[in-house]
């Protein structure tokens, strides 16, 4: 039995195939998920899980170099837009890293998903909680 905090075989799958570049996306429960890209459907009610709960979780197996949100986040959602700053400043601190932020407008992050790996998708209710992490190298 895997021994690590993330547990859902699905997307440890996935994190396991990804290679240097590669994007998952980690949504709210509204966010379009394109044809052929993978949806990972962890959501069971409103709010759960959390956006950030998950995105705590898939940060601590997936090493990140970039991520890229909605820029709307920061009006809409000011709350949530702090939450994953402070998560991403934790992974900078923890792995001595620098992870670039990138925003961009929701048309653009919606059509940037169709490059996703797969996209897990959460009970999350706050306009605007979605992420596209690209994945960095461990070496």
């Amino acid at each position: 039995m895997k021994k690590g905090t993330l547990i859902n075989a699905d997307i440890s799958y996935a994190i396991a195939k990804m290679g240097h570049n590669d994007m998952l996306t980690i949504c709210d429960s509204g966010l379009p998920i394109p044809r052929g890209v993978q949806r990972i459907d962890v959501a069971i009610k409103k709010g759960v899980p959390t956006f950030i709960e998950t995105l705590e979780t898939i940060v601590e197996e997936l090493r990140i170099e970039e991520i890229i949100i909605a820029r709307e986040i920061r009006e809409i959602s000011p709350h949530m837009f702090q939450e994953i700053l402070k998560i991403i400043e934790s992974v900078e601190a923890a792995e001595n890293i620098k992870v670039r932020i990138t925003e961009v407008d929701h048309e653009e992050f919606k059509a940037m998903t169709k490059e996703s790996s797969c996209i897990v998708r959460t009970g999350e209710y706050t306009p605007y909680a979605n992420i596209i992490l690209k994945s960095g190298v461990v070496f």
